[in-house]
């Protein structure tokens, strides 16, 4: 057995098939019995009534005619009768009358009922064929035999029950086919699958899942996780460029740091050239110190492990704050930094990280605007909560960029 076929008789498909299989094979056994049953139940029960209408027709004329009449009588059926049987016989067992050679030597069954085989002409030749009879005694230890031969009948019946077999067959056939089949078909989907995840955890992450079309359950499988890996994809890009930025902006200072440090080394310093040389060391180590740190809080913050706070802040004077703080800076520059805020704004949530935020903002618009341009800073409500705003009049940022300057560190 190939390793193939192997795989697809061990699928889920191929086991829920073979189980739909035994249910409806179980359940068309059942119907097909029950369809043979009735049948053969209603052509014995009309093979009992016909002969049991035969010995009441005979009954009646030995009541009228007596014993010769009813050897008439018998004789006349049995001439004309291709499936009724009779016979007639004396105390002695002497046939009278009736078309069978002899008296069956089968024992009789409860109210007169026997079942017997006899030999029949049939073209010249001698058949067996099975009987189903009903004898009763008459006056004088004369007996009388009325049967009907039930071969035909046991003939439809065994059809019956090779079409049945042959039927049940049929299904369990088409049924195991159909199964290796829906089998091989969502195998193969799920090999799809299998083969574009190998693909991209090989490194090819531009890999997606081909769709057929269809719109299907796997169609939409399918959509949803290409949908996912895009996602995944443009998380991998990011943190590539989330690290090449810190990378960059940590590289000026760390050579910065370097650089003061082997320029002091090198040079006979006063103490006190030493000592400033060490303290700017320390600012730029204090600046380097403050970034991983923020980068470890929004990581964390990230994941959960810390709470963002609940704390009442209010944000007018919060803006106002920070605003006021870089006004110096932004005067410096010849820009004209405009405070605007509304009255009784509050929130909830961390006041460092609000604080660091709107100080970003203010920051890059101080660094990117014009020296002589002018800087707003707003607070105000909203309808679904408080707007802070930091506009200027500087070039802005390119359309190209618009899109990527909302990733993080950019």
């Amino acid at each position: 057995m190939s390793l193939r076929r192997t795989r697809i008789l061990g699928t889920t498909t191929f086991r829920l098939a073979l189980i739909y299989l035994a249910l409806f094979s179980a359940s068309a056994a059942a119907l097909l019995g029950f369809v043979y049953w009735s049948t053969a139940a209603v052509t014995a029960r009309q093979t009992d009534e016909t002969i049991q209408a035969e010995i009441t027709g005979l009954g009646e004329q030995y009541g009228q005619r007596g014993l010769p009449g009813l050897t008439e009588v018998v004789a006349e059926r049995a001439r004309n009768q291709r499936q009724s049987l009779y016979l007639l016989i004396a105390p002695d067992g002497r046939p009278l009358s009736g078309n069978l050679d002899s008296w069956p030597q089968v024992e009789t069954a409860e109210g007169g009922w026997m079942d017997f085989v006899y030999r029949r002409p049939v073209g010249g030749e001698i058949e067996l064929h099975q009987a189903r009879a009903r004898h009763f005694q008459l006056p004088g230890g004369f007996q009388l035999l009325v049967g009907r031969d039930v071969q035909e009948r046991i003939d439809f019946t065994n059809r019956i029950q090779t079409s049945l077999g042959w039927a049940l067959a049929l299904v369990l056939g088409l049924g195991l086919v159909g199964g290796v089949v829906m089998s091989r078909n969502l195998l193969g989907r799920v090999e799809e699958i299998n083969r574009t995840g190998r693909e991209i955890m090989a490194g090819d992450l531009d890999r997606r899942i081909p769709l057929t079309g269809s719109g299907d359950e796997f169609d939409q499988l399918a959509g949803n996780l290409n949908a996912m890996l895009d996602q995944i994809q443009r998380l991998v890009i990011s943190m590539r460029q989330v690290t090449e930025n810190i990378a960059h902006d940590l590289r000026s200072p760390l050579n910065r740091l370097r650089t003061r440090l082997e320029i002091t080394l090198m040079e006979e310093a006063t103490p006190e050239a030493y000592r400033g040389a060490l303290e700017r060391s320390i600012e730029e180590a204090d600046q380097l110190i403050a970034t991983f740190n923020a980068l470890l809080s929004i990581a964390r913050i990230e994941a959960g492990s810390t709470p963002v706070g609940e704390e009442s802040i209010d944000v007018s004077a919060l803006v106002r704050d920070v605003a006021e703080f870089y006004q110096p800076v932004a005067e410096g520059r010849g820009q004209t930094l405009d405070i605007d805020t509304a009255p009784g704004v509050a929130t909830t949530g961390n006041r460092q990280l609000l604080n660091q935020a709107v100080g970003n903002l203010i920051d890059n618009a101080i660094k990117y605007g014009r020296d002589d341009g002018r800087i707003a800073v707003t607070a105000r409500p909203a309808t679904d909560g408080i707007e802070i705003a930091v506009a200027d009049n500087g070039p802005g940022i390119p359309e190209a960029d618009r899109d990527r300057v909302q990733g993080r560190f950019v």
